[in-house]
């Protein structure tokens, strides 16, 4: 009993429990909470990331590891009640932009994330992270996100079968008697549906009904022993683990995916930050974030950890709000999420019976998500509107995030220039327009 007294007491004081107006039941609640409502990404990640030629077992077990270790770290050196883990967007563009796109292996691609989240440290523990963000335009901000947003759920629909490739019109709609079309309509009217009533695991929840269903009707196969399901021999990143290619990311010079992924990083992770800890009552009067540099180091270090483990870049998710709604104010709520998150490699077997059909739901509805951005972007200034547009519509017509970030920065540097309202431009954007401008011409030669 003195043990656990004492053991509470040390809690408090390291966590500032009291001082938050919380405690270990409320901060434990708050966690199963958040793990719920992000736990879908355990699935939809090592997905994602197969496509891209990453084993599947190994990018699952990258992912929980990734998410684990990171959350510990927010927790434990932040004291913020905020779980890490890989950006949806992020492991998109690491797929379909730089691997399938681009051409290059996973393990060239992973050398990308590595030295973007070194670079993102550098520009941590500097001070000059909150410059750079400072610098990009609130629509741009917004039109890269918004940007994303399209593109997984481009992605999304694709692989629902819900739009296909067409050799005359590029894209077309799909069969919509198909099976597997039909199950993710069918899972995309659920998950919105219990998003809209405040259900926690929405998104799991529609995964697995999906997922359940493909199996009763044996459009998916079904487990034949527990063991398909749960087993004590968890997955490892053994296949994965330090595997990144950092000599032949540099030699291939892909200066716009290192800064593509930095930067949404850099932005998303400091946007959410300051916006789940004013939701947690955790600013001062002045409005900053507490422990705002060890946070972000947080995010950077997390990156480079999700690298060497064999999964994509981190940032701070937006669902931790739902914690956060249920009171967790400090960073032993991070730490019981990443517990949580721990448990579930014991049921890593299960995600070879989860079809496209299940996933695909998801990614539409976090780019419809996204989308509400747009409320942000000036629609009565054409040099506002253009760039947004271009950033957005790039994104999904070249299957490249960081095609779309380009136009957007040039576009909008070049139209502001032009038409003399320079007031709008930070100094930062004319190098940061000047070095994509270098890339695309390093690129045609």
């Amino acid at each position: 009993m003195v043990k656990e007294k004492d053991t509470r007491t040390v809690l408090n004081r390291y966590f500032k429990l009291e001082e938050r107006g919380t405690n270990i039941k409320t901060e434990f609640l708050a966690a199963i909470t958040t793990f719920l409502t992000v736990s879908y990404i355990i699935l939809v990640n090592p997905i994602i990331l197969s496509e891209a030629g990453i084993p599947k077992e190994a990018a699952l077990a990258a992912t929980i590891l990734a998410i684990a270790v990171s959350s510990i770290i927010m927790g434990l050196w932040a004291n913020l009640p905020i779980v890490v883990g890989p950006g949806m967007g992020l492991n998109a563009f690491f797929t379909y932009t730089v691997v399938l796109g681009q051409g290059l292996s996973w393990e060239t691609a992973l050398g990308a994330v590595f030295i973007s989240g070194f670079v993102f440290f550098i520009l941590s523990i500097t001070g000059v992270s909150s410059m750079v963000v400072d610098a990009i335009p609130k629509t741009l901000k917004a039109s890269i996100t918004a940007g994303i947003g399209l593109f997984i759920a481009f992605v999304g629909l694709r692989n629902g079968g819900i739009i296909v490739s067409d050799p005359s019109t590029f894209v077309t709609l799909g069969n919509i008697a198909d099976t597997g079309t039909l199950l993710a309509i069918g899972g995309l009217i659920v998950a919105a549906a219990l998003t809209v009533l405040n259900v926690r695991g929405a998104l799991i929840i529609s995964i697995l009904s999906v997922t359940g269903i493909s199996m009763l009707i044996g459009y998916s196969p079904f487990p034949t022993g527990f063991e398909q399901v749960f087993s004590l021999n968890i997955p490892t990143i053994q296949l994965t683990f330090a595997e990144m290619d950092l000599r032949a990311a540099i030699a291939y010079g892909i200066f716009s995916v290192i800064f593509s992924f930095t930067i949404v990083e850099l932005f998303d992770t400091l946007a959410t930050l300051i916006g789940l800890t004013k939701k947690a009552n955790l600013t001062g009067e002045d409005g900053k974030v507490p422990h705002m540099k060890r946070a972000l180091t947080t995010g950077a270090l997390g990156t480079m950890i999700s690298a060497l483990f064999g999964s994509t870049a981190m940032n701070t998710y937006i669902e931790n709000a739902t914690g956060i709604a249920e009171g967790g104010r400090t960073g032993l709520k991070a730490i019981f999420a990443a517990l949580l998150f721990l448990l579930t490699l014991f049921i890593a077997p299960f995600i070879q019976f989860i079809p496209d059909a299940a996933t695909a739901p998801v990614l539409i509805l976090i780019g419809a998500f996204m989308m509400t951005e747009l409320k942000e972007i000036n629609f009565g200034n054409l040099t506002e509107l253009l760039p947004a547009f271009l950033t957005i519509i790039m994104m999904p017509l070249t299957f490249s995030i960081a095609e779309g970030v380009a136009f957007g920065f040039i576009s909008y540097t070049i139209l502001k220039l032009l038409t003399r309202q320079t007031k709008d431009l930070h100094w930062l954007m004319y190098i940061i327009a000047g070095a994509f401008i270098l890339n695309f011409y390093m690129m045609a030669h």
